[in-house]
């Protein structure tokens, strides 16, 4: 028979199954309370007692029980996040900043996933209120009705992520996807371009609003035209940039540039480009949206808008767990701003290489 850890009671748990808190506290010789209060708040019991319960937590296997203790403080330990898509860079990049935000603390993190729908949104929400988390993180300012009724009654600090508005539910951090879509145009604008395309996939209300960006820009030089548009509603991928592109070639053949609603769809044209020889960027002009990796080792290398993901995520933790804390953040609306980065694809002396922040 195995000998118990020193300074542990030897004391056979009752009965089986899941090892309780009283049977962690009977093994250490301790009350429950100081186990719970070892596991909540360590700095609260001296080093010698934590390394005491924590053997006994060992030896029996104790898993902390959440729902408990959500029962017992009328919150759970746990920080709620809603993105649209697990698979798409950009959202990664936001879920790692999280984590990270959260890698010091004793809170966990509930992803869920909505895929696009706000249907998908409300029914997530009831489920992750139903359990009482110490926060929320959803992604976007397009709630419907009902969900956002819900995080307003939510009874716990809320953030809203990836861009701002005029009425946050709580609290905001991101940037502006109209003006993010506007520089990137102006600057094709300014490089000498003329007849510039949009393409656009999924559509949701990012790129809705980097749609309106592209048509203030245009209009605002006096270039619009209607058939220069080029959307659908199908997920966004490389292979469908080649087709969009494909598309609004053929509506208008003298197309000289595109703004891309994202980085796979700028990629896509890029290839098609290079399998059109098609010469980029003295034909055709490409700028895309988020700046992702592959923008900078493409050749030729592609203009973009970079977005701070990871920092939005970070922030969003951080404002968050003030407002847990009962100090809230000293704004409660924050906007990180985007650069647009310029490179090889909308090429020209004056402007090649350089960034444009807001």
């Amino acid at each position: 028979m195995r000998a118990s850890p020193p300074g542990l009671k030897t004391r056979a748990r009752r009965g089986g199954g899941r090892p309780t808190i009283a049977d962690v506290a009977s093994l250490a010789g301790v009350a429950a309370i100081t186990v719970s209060r070892a596991l909540r708040d360590p700095e609260r019991v001296s080093e010698d007692l934590r390394r005491q319960i924590q053997r006994a937590v060992d030896e029996l296997g104790y898993v902390p029980d959440p729902n408990a203790r959500a029962l017992a403080s009328a919150q759970a330990e746990v920080f709620g996040v809603l993105v649209p898509s697990l698979t798409n860079n950009v959202f990664a990049e936001v879920v790692r900043g999280i984590y990270d935000g959260l890698s010091d603390s004793s809170f966990r993190i509930q992803i869920g996933h909505t895929h696009y729908s706000g249907l998908e949104e409300e029914r997530l929400l009831q489920i992750f209120l139903s359990q009482r988390p110490a926060a929320l993180i959803v992604s976007g300012i397009d709630q419907t009705p009902t969900a956002r009724r819900l995080l307003e009654k939510a009874g716990c600090p809320v953030v809203q992520i990836m861009e701002i508005g005029s009425d946050p539910v709580d609290m905001m951090v991101g940037f502006s996807h109209f003006e993010a879509g506007r520089t990137a145009v102006q600057h094709l604008v300014d490089a000498g371009y003329r007849r510039i395309g949009f393409l656009g996939a999924r559509m949701d209300p990012r790129s809705q609003r980097r749609l309106a960006g592209y048509r203030a820009a245009v209009e605002a030089a006096g270039l619009f035209d209607r058939r220069l548009v080029t959307t659908t509603p199908v997920p966004s991928s490389v292979s469908l940039g080649r087709e969009l592109f494909r598309d609004a070639l053929a509506k208008v053949p003298a197309l000289d540039a595109v703004f891309c609603n994202n980085d796979d769809i700028a990629l896509g044209v890029l290839f098609e480009c290079h399998r059109a020889s098609i010469a980029v960027p003295d034909k055709i002009g490409i700028a895309g949206f988020n700046d992702l990796d592959m923008m900078q080792v493409a050749f030729p290398s592609v203009t973009s808008v970079m977005t701070h993901r990871y920092e939005i995520g970070c922030l969003s933790v951080a404002m968050a767990r003030e407002a847990v804390a009962g100090s809230g953040p000293e704004r409660r609306v924050v906007d990180l701003g985007f650069e647009l980065i310029r490179r090889e694809s909308t090429f020209r002396p004056a402007t090649a290489g350089t960034r444009s922040k807001a």
